[in-house]
């Protein structure tokens, strides 16, 4: 297990084709490890979206809805997120690096490697 509950957000198209269950059920591979799915909508970010002057605040207040406060209530947490433009929302509003879901069951690896040495 890694020394962190894991927060999971989902890609919008992840959701669309109702696969969220089933990277949840990933993480949930690594032994004793606690998951927690963030109920949220879209980050807000839609690619380009949240960058253009004319739609940026629409997208920060869609990540202020419950994405970005869930993620700063909880601090000690890894923040999975496969989608790129959900990292970027993440990090640019929370100001917290987020992973995809290859990237944390790598970490899980790494630790178990280290603890049969």
């Amino acid at each position: 297990p890694l020394d962190k509950p894991i927060l999971l957000h989902g890609h919008c198209h992840q959701k669309a084709f109702n696969v969220m269950s089933d990277v949840e059920q990933t993480l949930r591979l690594i032994p004793d490890q606690t998951v927690k799915m963030i109920e949220s909508s879209c980050c807000g970010m839609a690619g380009a979206f949240g960058y253009r002057p004319e739609t940026l605040n629409v997208s920060r207040e869609m990540a202020e809805l419950s994405l970005l406060p869930e993620i700063r209530a909880n601090e000690d947490a890894l923040v999975a997120a496969d989608g790129t433009s959900c990292r970027h929302q993440i990090a640019d509003g929370a100001e917290r690096e987020a992973f995809h879901v290859a990237r944390i069951l790598d970490l899980a690896l790494q630790e178990a490697k280290g603890e049969q040495k």
